[in-house]
């Protein structure tokens, strides 16, 4: 994927730098669980589209009551230097978090509405959200109390290795459909699927409509990717592939197998393996967000 001689975003909060990484300790146990082995929880939690206040919760209820874990906070006021790859991880969000505002501001306009781009915190092992506190275990998600995607940039390297994603576009796939959430938001999705789960007269009927939302991001990621490449040419050999293999291995019954359990697709809150990458592919042959309506006849 090409990326390195656009533009940066200014919308990135950069705080990786800052007291608050080290880690998570669990109490009663003998050393600490780094933030590679939380994130691992992190890849499931992401694709299962679970609520991030719900994976703090379970910490608590995991440890019998309590914080149910201990950060290693650095002394305050003690920064550390970032590494070159984490500095370069930076450089890369803050060039796709730029494509998708030119994108989403130019797809925008041309319905006769304006774009307000999200803020994007970058972070290491925890940070605050007005979502409740962010912990690398949540993996990437977006805030829509304060309109905020929030990654711990270690992520990509456990999607790279835990679930045979690597590559830059299939990075970029993450952070996409992230901002799709924001997209969803600004045109009132989000809100009426949020009531519509109130509303809900079972989980499955709830957790179907969390997987057409999920699966509606995934295609307004494709219309990204079709828009980004038709104006800064940024596709390169095998960048599709990549970005459809993480769709594919973030599908819910393909973690179900992987989990060793039972695929169970009344419980599916993003949507299969086969679903994701056919809704992603429709966003990015069509590059109109108008084919990503995932709820067909049906209204929310």
């Amino acid at each position: 994927m090409r990326w390195d001689d656009f533009r940066r975003s200014e919308n990135v909060d950069d705080v990786r730098d800052e007291g608050g990484g080290g880690g998570f300790r669990f109490p009663g146990g003998g050393g600490g669980i780094g933030i590679g082995g939380l994130i691992v929880v992190g890849l499931i939690s992401w694709a299962l589209g679970l609520d991030p206040r719900l994976i703090l919760a379970g910490l608590e209820a995991v440890q019998g009551g309590g914080s149910g874990y201990e950060q290693q906070d650095r002394p305050q006021g003690q920064r550390r230097e970032l590494s070159a790859e984490e500095q370069r991880q930076g450089e890369f969000v803050r060039a796709v978090l730029a494509q998708t505002e030119d994108v989403w501001t130019e797809i925008f306009r041309e319905q006769g509405s304006q774009y307000r781009a999200p803020r994007l915190t970058l972070f290491s092992g925890t940070t605050r959200s007005a979502c409740g506190r962010a912990v690398s275990a949540m993996g990437p998600f977006y805030c829509p109390d304060d309109q905020r995607v929030y990654l711990d940039t270690e992520f990509f390297d456990e999607l790279a290795q835990k679930l045979r994603s690597p590559g830059d576009f299939a990075r970029a796939y993450v952070i996409a459909h992230e901002i799709g959430h924001h997209v969803q938001n600004l045109i009132g999705v989000m809100d009426k699927a949020q009531g519509a789960r109130e509303r809900a007269r079972s989980e499955e009927e709830s957790n179907a409509i969390s997987v057409r939302i999920e699966l509606q991001a995934d295609c307004l990621a494709g219309v990204w990717a079709n828009r980004a490449d038709a104006k800064f040419n940024i596709l390169e050999r095998g960048d599709v592939d990549s970005a459809l293999r993480a769709a594919s291995e973030i599908g819910d019954d393909k973690l179900q197998r992987r989990a060793g359990g039972e695929v169970v697709p009344d419980s599916f809150t993003h949507g299969s393996s086969a679903q994701r990458t056919q809704w992603f592919r429709t966003g990015l042959d069509s590059g109109d967000m108008r084919k990503c309506n995932t709820f067909g006849g049906g209204r929310l």
